[in-house]
């Protein structure tokens, strides 16, 4: 399709997240692969350095704790599920900790509960610390905060977690590192002949279908399925999603020269024209702005982010990653996104320049009041 970019040229993607499996942390259950952690770790730190801005999500925390507490099934309880993720948690960081920092790079943990994801303040708090520790030169060390998450509240595996934090950052690149060497038409260990999809489209029904005979090896929680479920919507913010084999030698960086390996999953339209698809059909506006003729000038002729400076008005009760809509003087719509302040704060500061805003509010989290990556044009 045309709309489909070249290996090549995916592989030179600015920000990647990068998610990798317990299978393969966990060396098919045997605790903490660290040979393996340490070649990942040097893959990733030559991508860091050749410029690339990463973001890993990793499994293995569960997995981990069980073999440090000696279990050899994984528990369906869920407080025992709590209970190894606290322990195996430890050693997961250790290991990346130590490993990146042989290559001068800095890391944090980050973890995550889907209501973080869910609540708009949290969304925003988070969307914002993570795109601060890139600017930083860190990388972020993604779980789901397996000991706090209630059963129903849960990401349910790591693979949908990776794919909502690269629409968290606008990843160009999610990378999904599994035990097989990417989606098939049948299912390899039944059928000797079953092909390699080497690309797709996100959405693709057939695709799905292929993957569900797929099972998990029973460490993790997901299957071939969850992996082209998480594509799917990655796709949403524009993110090409790569499936491949962890356990290819120097996959990371056969990646990045643009190898021929794996299964890629592209999204149906550009990153630009996905996020703001997502943006303007999912939310309901819950205020308005009003917005002078030079604010929608602005808009209009470079897209650029709203700031207090141009809006005049402020109607509505709305909270900080509410989504509001933007009108000029004569009432037309001009556009609508997510606001970095509430209602109440939006009203101390509009009308006043960007540097003003801490003095106005006693912080400032964001210069602009609506980031031109949260705003869609009407």
């Amino acid at each position: 399709m045309s709309n489909r970019k070249q290996r090549t040229e995916i592989g030179r993607a600015k920000r990647w997240v990068i998610k990798i499996g317990s299978a393969l942390l966990t060396d098919d259950g045997r605790g903490l692969d660290h040979a393996a952690i340490r070649a990942w770790s040097a893959q990733m730190a030559r991508l860091r350095q050749s410029g690339c801005e990463l973001v890993l999500v990793s499994s293995g925390a569960v997995a981990e704790g069980m073999n440090r507490l000696g279990w050899t099934q994984r528990p369906h309880q869920l407080v025992a599920l709590q209970a190894a993720a606290a322990v195996g948690q430890m050693g997961l960081v250790q290991a990346y900790e130590s490993n990146f920092q042989t290559h001068g790079l800095h890391t944090a943990q980050v973890l995550l509960t889907h209501d973080d994801l869910v609540n708009r303040t949290r969304y925003l708090n988070a969307r914002s610390t993570l795109r601060k520790l890139l600017d930083l030169g860190v990388i972020p060390v993604v779980n789901e905060n397996d000991t706090v998450a209630c059963d129903e509240l849960r990401f349910g595996d790591n693979d949908t977690l990776a794919a909502l934090v690269a629409n968290l950052v606008e990843a160009d690149l999610l990378v999904i590192l599994t035990d097989q060497k990417g989606v098939y038409d049948r299912d390899p260990r039944q059928a000797g002949d079953a092909q390699l999809i080497e690309d797709a489209e996100a959405g693709d029904t057939q695709l799905l279908a292929a993957a569900t005979g797929s099972s998990s090896s029973g460490l993790g929680s997901g299957g071939m399925a969850s992996k082209v479920r998480a594509a799917e919507l990655a796709a949403r913010s524009g993110t090409v999603t790569w499936i491949a084999s962890g356990r290819e030698p120097q996959v990371l960086e056969k990646m990045a020269a643009g190898a021929q390996l794996g299964t890629l999953v592209h999204p149906a339209s550009g990153p630009l024209a996905s996020r703001k698809q997502w943006l303007a059909g999912q939310l309901q506006s819950r205020g308005r702005l009003l917005l002078d003729a030079g604010a929608v000038r602005v808009l209009r002729q470079s897209g650029s982010s709203l700031l207090p400076v141009g809006v005049t008005g402020v109607e509505g009760d709305f909270r900080r990653g509410d989504l509001v809509s933007c009108h000029a003087q004569d009432g037309a719509a001009v556009a609508r996104g997510l606001v970095n302040y509430d209602a109440s704060e939006a009203r101390r500061i509009i009308g006043h320049p960007s540097e003003k805003i801490e003095q106005l509010l006693g912080y400032v989290d964001e210069t602009e009041l609506i980031h031109r990556d949260n705003l869609v044009l009407l």
